[in-house]
């Protein structure tokens, strides 16, 4: 792999995009992936041509992978290469008139009022590890925060305000989402034993310490045991993810009226039209209340 063109472009990334690392290491993935495409047809990132970076995406959708991984492996392939282009390093764009999959519009998964209450009743208990498990999910739940932002969340986790926690999302944007009561609660009582997690060290910067080399609760961790909740609470594990919980609270707040923009704001979403998706349940609820209060709803 010609390692030194990748490490410059993610350089630039992040020093002039202000790129988040995990943006940066899935450009890397993605680069290493095409790299070694074209390995296989005896080409390099210098030398690729159009029919290669086309190629490269049609072999995707051959594995089977969605349309929307698809499209972002192929941004990263146009960055990439109009990156090097501004830099002199080759002369053309041989991504540049390649179309992307067209993406499918799937609805977000997304958990059932009762389903919730069930999870949360799953975790509930007095050992360390379940009072952690029950804030955890109550911060999720009722703010809706990357699961990202919420294993990474700083010490201590809230301002001068102790209504709102601060996040610091993608882009390095720091944004302020309201905490409800349960959850403060929640909150309030894992860091009272807090330091359970923190083993030999003294203090940590981290809400949800660990002796992870990240020195928080890992993404994959947390995963973990969520699924082992939805086992607990009679639920398919297949259908609890951090990100489904994400949609629930999104989903169930705009169920109770809540508006878009407000949504986008708290879900720290550039695009309004990535918070769009979520009017789903907007359409539910106006089909519901027509076939419940219109005079001629029940017109044979």
């Amino acid at each position: 792999m010609q390692a030194h063109l990748v490490e410059n472009f993610l350089e630039m990334l992040v020093l002039e995009r202000n790129a988040a690392v995990n943006t940066c290491e899935a450009y890397r993935r993605d680069l290493q992936e095409f790299t070694e495409f074209l390995t296989r047809k005896k080409s390099d990132l210098k030398t690729a041509t159009h029919r290669d970076v086309a190629d490269f995406i049609q072999s995707l959708d051959a594995t089977g992978l969605s349309s929307a991984t698809q499209a972002r492996r192929l941004s990263a392939l146009k960055q990439f290469y109009s990156f090097l282009l501004q830099e002199g390093v080759r002369s053309d764009d041989p991504a540049m008139n390649v179309d992307a999959p067209k993406a499918s519009k799937r609805l977000p998964k997304y958990l059932s009022l009762e389903e919730v209450d069930a999870l949360l009743a799953s975790a509930e208990g007095d050992e360390p590890e379940q009072i952690r498990l029950y804030a955890l999910l109550n911060l999720l739940y009722a703010t809706g925060l990357r699961v990202s932002e919420l294993v990474s969340l700083k010490y201590p986790p809230m301002g001068k305000d102790d209504n709102f926690l601060i996040i610091i999302g993608k882009g390095n944007k720091e944004r302020l989402v309201p905490v409800n009561q349960a959850a403060k609660t929640a909150l309030a009582n894992y860091l009272k034993i807090r330091e359970c997690f923190m083993g030999k060290e003294s203090h940590s910067k981290w809400v949800f310490p660990s002796s992870s080399k990240e020195g928080h609760l890992t993404r994959q961790r947390f995963g973990q045991l969520l699924k082992d909740m939805a086992i607990k609470a009679g639920i398919s594990p297949s259908r609890v993810s951090p990100h489904v919980l994400r949609h629930a609270f999104a989903s169930h707040l705009l169920a109770n009226g809540a508006d878009l923009r407000s949504l986008q704001k708290m879900l720290g979403h550039a695009d309004i039209s990535t918070t769009q998706i979520y009017t789903h349940v907007l359409s539910e609820r106006m089909i519901n209340l027509v076939k419940q209060h219109h005079p001629l709803a029940d017109a044979k």
